[in-house]
């Protein structure tokens, strides 16, 4: 299978941690975003929505949007188990992983950034106010739920990582790149870095690709 990436995508971010995770074989297809290479033929003839990611299946089939990934690879690919045994319990990981994918994400992706810039025309101070705000809005709602909700664990739900944990660590790792203290959300901070700590999600990390520049890659 071929899988469609940028290095600052989250939601390429999401499916790196799943791919690696269930051990995955793919190849790569580097899109670059700051290129406008997602607007071109050649991607746009695979996902006419000119958004990352899209993993094209050995048989032609494409798959988009991440959250629709994740499913598929849960349901083909067995090991680990990415959603609880539970019908609850899976919920509540769905929930937990769409209020960062659906909730806040689609507020920060890059065409709403550009908008925000060339046709309303706020200044740079405005926009990152505008990405801080819906950063923050997005940490302070799951740090309630983390803090609180016995289902927490060493991870978003209990002891091993979920798709909670796959759209969380995008979230962290945004506020961070924003400058944004997260002090204030020490349950969220606490499961970041336990997550961060496993392969699958380091080599994951968006400065650890090797379509990362150069200046600003992980060594």
């Amino acid at each position: 299978m071929k899988f469609y990436s940028f290095w600052r995508s989250l939601a390429s971010f999401r499916v790196r941690i799943a791919l690696n995770l269930k051990n995955v074989p793919h190849d790569v297809v580097f899109v670059d975003i700051d290129k406008s290479e997602h607007r071109g033929n050649d991607y746009a003839d695979i996902n006419p929505q000119m958004a990352l990611p899209a993993l094209v299946l050995d048989d032609g089939t494409v798959l988009t949007q991440s959250l629709a990934i994740l499913e598929y690879l849960e349901e083909t690919f067995s090991v680990p188990k990415l959603l609880p045994e539970d019908t609850v319990g899976r919920a509540r990981v769905r929930a937990l992983a769409a209020m960062v994918a659906g909730d806040m994400h689609p507020l920060i992706v890059p065409r709403v950034q550009q908008y925000l810039t060339e046709e309303l025309k706020l200044a740079p101070e405005q926009k990152t106010a505008w990405l801080r705000h819906w950063a923050g809005e997005s940490l302070r709602a799951l740090e309630a739920r983390l803090a609180r909700e016995r289902e927490t664990g060493r991870f978003a739900h209990g002891d091993s990582p979920t798709f909670a944990d796959i759209c969380m660590v995008g979230l962290v790792t945004f506020a961070t790149a924003q400058g944004i203290d997260l002090a204030p959300y020490p349950t969220t901070l606490r499961i970041f870095k336990t997550a961060m700590a496993l392969p699958a999600f380091a080599a994951a990390h968006p400065l650890a690709q090797p379509d990362t520049p150069a200046a600003m890659r992980k060594t």
